[in-house]
């Protein structure tokens, strides 16, 4: 069973398969990924106030983007299960609208890049349910990678002219 050489979750037939890491080197590796929720100017000023209804939201979804990143594997059918060292998801509030930044953290033969952004994705929808009830119409926008490190394929660090599908978001 030989792989695609552009696609490696593809054999040469087009089959589908899970990348053999076995014969790859553990390095350390980091992820980095960020994402938006776009809502009121109203709703940011609840959160802020501490006013939310269903209690902190903010710390809710940080954990629920912690336990995402954890269990990557699960969401993700061809993803490798990993030994996480370290996962820290931020959310920062910011005038009508919400950043969530997470980086993840290994020592391993394949990269994070999946659990950080399944950390963003869980921590966005996080904050959309518990904030649905005061605006249905929010935007879970521009959840993309933004740095990676470790492995062969070396350092990204995304820059200004990189594909962007972030939705117009100012940054």
């Amino acid at each position: 069973m030989e792989e695609h050489p552009d696609l490696p979750h593809l054999t040469t037939d087009g089959h589908v398969h899970m990348v053999d890491v076995s014969e790859k080197s553990e390095t350390r590796r980091l992820a980095v990924a960020e994402g938006y929720l776009l809502t009121h100017e109203d709703v940011v000023r609840l959160v802020k106030s501490g006013q939310a209804p269903k209690g902190d939201v903010l710390a809710v979804a940080r954990v629920a983007g912690i336990m995402a990143a954890k269990k990557a594997s699960e969401w993700i059918p061809l993803a490798h299960p990993l030994a996480l060292s370290s996962v820290r998801v931020d959310v920062t509030v910011e005038d009508s609208k919400f950043k969530v930044v997470a980086l993840v953290e290994t020592l391993s033969r394949t990269g994070v890049e999946m659990e950080a952004l399944t950390a963003v994705s869980a921590a966005l929808l996080t904050l959309y349910d518990m904030l649905k009830a005061r605006d249905r119409a929010m935007t879970i926008t521009g959840v993309r990678l933004m740095e990676k490190r470790g492995g062969r394929s070396g350092h990204f660090i995304r820059q200004d002219g990189d594909a962007d599908a972030g939705g117009g978001v100012d940054q």
